[in-house]
């Protein structure tokens, strides 16, 4: 289950439209629009073509434009203006690590400041592929020590990054400032070390959901001495403990800290110690919400509560982790300003939410785990108007749990809270009735999914498939990019999906579908969709076939335990050859002519080398 910082949209999730290039970027408006690059830290560019006045307008004018959209769009109009939009990137995109090469990426892009690369698939985080499958760094970071010294910001999520990759970027980027790993492992405390140690410039860094092996090495203590420059320092996801003492100087030399998420090992007197020396934070992950367990029982109990009514500046809370309730009323003074507040680690009752849910007017941004029950989320519809993203997940995960909310608590938040426009909601139960409500009482809905843990559950109420539900989503919400289904669904569930679901981006099945026609009335009638996600479904060859038309367009398709052979894979593969068809065979599969797992996605490089001997390509 992930819960990755509740002030982030959903995961995966575009905010702006982007095309079917998985190279996409935006550009600073802050550089120097010198032609030349000079003075801006860029090397200099001396243009042979004649029309080198209207290369330097060019250049000055792309500057303004943000858009993924617009400047991938600006680079396909002539020869000159693709050379002046390749000079003028200064953040790179990547969606897919293995659509282009690193050698590739950077021939073309000479300025870029920041990349943002993608790995292994959303599945990946349901143990659905296996760990070693690939998705390195090292490459990219190699590629890019030659030609980005200027480098200053790197994104990965779900990427394989090494101790080595991670002394690589301390040592070959000079003013490298941030660092985010979102879903990543491979690399341990020791790097960190190194790491930090070098980069004394380091603004940003953000573990996300990633796994952090134990070296047993103090990283903390391992920031450079003197004023720092950190903005964000974000570390709950390393299990490992902490020198307290050596992160409680680096905060106080910290004046420009703004966002500071704790691990678990962090206790909530310590937390009141560090909010004493950060009044400034406006982002906070508490850590445990407990007293240390090496605490005596004379000492005497911190004072928390005056140091949260001293950070008057949070508006984003999380953490909350083996939370004491009787320690929660001390966020009540903040309560007024949050737009976001993340209790997606903290198991509460609907009695222990109401009174601090009551002051959250303001609020933007919600997880929590389902242990509110439909109480705590009529309560959430009660006062917070302004919610715009909802989060529920689940406690027992286990398909045979009894699910605390059900279509009651749904209801209560489509008819209180209108202005949503993404939600993650889990249970056991919910009817077609509560579904259309959200349809029309919260018609900006971009992202919709819906999680029935039961699977094949049907309408409890009339006893019908989930199909009408889902189906008024996709007609009434017509900004829908995102939608994922569970529940008994039929073919014309899909057929809604195919004829409705103009915008939608990504799309996500589980035991999903009665035959073929399901999927080729989405293949065939979703122009805009780049990422699909099918398991257990019953999608054999015809319903992989009738996508050719649009695999090309599409940034991946992973179909798992659904009804496919080899051939019919080995067909795609022959009429499609710059799409890298992988097939992913489990460790217990039998020698048959069956597919498990399929992942396809474009690559200008074709068959990648670096595939294990459990993948493979056809």
């Amino acid at each position: 289950m992930l819960h990755n910082g509740a002030e982030q949209m959903s995961e995966d999730d575009d905010r702006q439209q982007s095309p079917p290039s998985d190279l996409e970027f935006t550009s600073s408006k802050a550089r120097n629009c010198n032609a030349t690059g000079s003075g801006s830290g860029y090397p200099e560019y001396h243009s042979p073509y004649p029309d080198q006045v209207l290369e330097n307008v060019l250049e000055n004018v792309l500057h303004f434009l943000t858009s993924r959209r617009d400047r991938n769009a600006a680079s396909l109009v002539c020869k000159s203006w693709y050379r002046v939009e390749a000079l003028t990137r200064s953040e790179l995109f990547i969606g897919n690590c293995y659509a282009v090469s690193p050698g590739r990426a950077t021939a073309r892009f000479t300025r870029v400041r920041a990349l943002h690369l993608k790995g292994k698939p959303r599945f990946a985080d349901f143990n659905l592929m296996p760990p070693d499958w690939g998705a390195h760094f090292n490459p990219w970071v190699l590629a890019m020590a030659k030609v980005y010294p200027w480098l200053e910001k790197v994104y990965l999520k779900r990427m394989s990054v090494t101790d080595d990759d991670l002394a690589t970027l301390a040592e070959s980027f000079s003013g490298f400032k941030e660092l985010v790993l979102v879903c990543c492992d491979g690399f341990g405390t020791s790097s960190l070390a190194i790491f930090v140690s070098k980069c004394r410039q380091l603004r940003v860094l953000d573990l996300i959901e990633s796994e952090v092996t134990d070296d047993e090495t103090d990283w903390i203590s391992c920031f450079p001495e003197g004023e720092s420059h950190l903005e964000s320092l974000i570390f709950d996801c390393v299990e490992c403990p902490i020198n307290f003492e050596a992160l409680e100087r680096l905060v106080a030399r910290s004046p420009s800290l703004k966002k500071l998420r704790l691990n678990r090992n962090v206790s909530i007197g310590q937390l009141s110690r560090l909010m004493i020396r950060t009044p400034q934070l406006t982002h906070l992950g508490t850590g445990s919400f407990s007293l240390s367990e090496v605490a005596g029982q004379g000492d005497q109990e911190p004072d928390y509560v005056t140091a949260f009514a001293a950070c008057r500046s949070l508006v984003c809370l999380s953490g909350f982790r083996e939370l004491i309730p009787d320690y929660l009323p001390a966020i009540n003074p903040l309560c007024a300003n949050l737009t976001s507040l993340n209790f997606s680690y903290a198991n509460i009752n609907a009695e222990q939410l109401k009174p601090i849910i009551s002051n959250c007017h303001k609020l933007q941004v919600f997880w929590v785990l389902d242990s509110i029950c439909d109480e705590g989320l009529q309560a959430v519809a009660a006062t917070c108007k302004e919610l715009r993203e909802l989060r529920v997940f689940p406690i027992d995960a286990r398909e045979d749990s009894d699910g605390p909310v059900s279509e009651v608590g749904l209801q209560a938040i489509s008819e209180g809270c209108r202005k949503l426009q993404s939600i993650l909601y889990f249970c056991q139960r919910m009817t077609n009735a509560a579904v259309i409500a959200m349809s029309k009482n919260c018609p900006d809905l971009v992202v919709f999914r819906l999680c029935i843990m039961g699977r094949h559950s049907r309408d409890p109420v009339t006893g019908e498939p989930m199909d009408d539900g889902f189906g008024a989503i996709v007609m009434n919400c017509k900004k829908l990019t995102r939608l994922a289904v569970s529940g008994l669904l039929t073919d014309k569930a899909f057929d809604y999906i195919g004829k409705y679901g103009k915008l939608v981006r990504t799309l996500s099945v589980a035991f999903a579908g009665d035959s073929d026609m399901g999927l080729k009335y989405v293949l065939e009638g979703c122009p805009q969709l780049q990422k699909l996600e099918i398991r257990d479904s019953p999608f054999g060859d015809a319903a992989l076939r009738s996508g050719l038309h649009h695999y090309y367009n599409m940034r991946f398709l992973w179909m798992s335990s659904c009804r496919l052979t080899r051939q019919g894979c080995q067909e795609i593969a022959h009429a499609m050859p710059r799409l890298v068809v992988e097939v992913i065979k489990s460790a217990d599969e039998e020698k048959n002519d069956s597919v498990e797992t399929l992942y396809m996605y474009r690559s200008l490089e074709g068959r990648r080398i670096d595939a294990p001997k459990f993948v493979t390509i056809l």
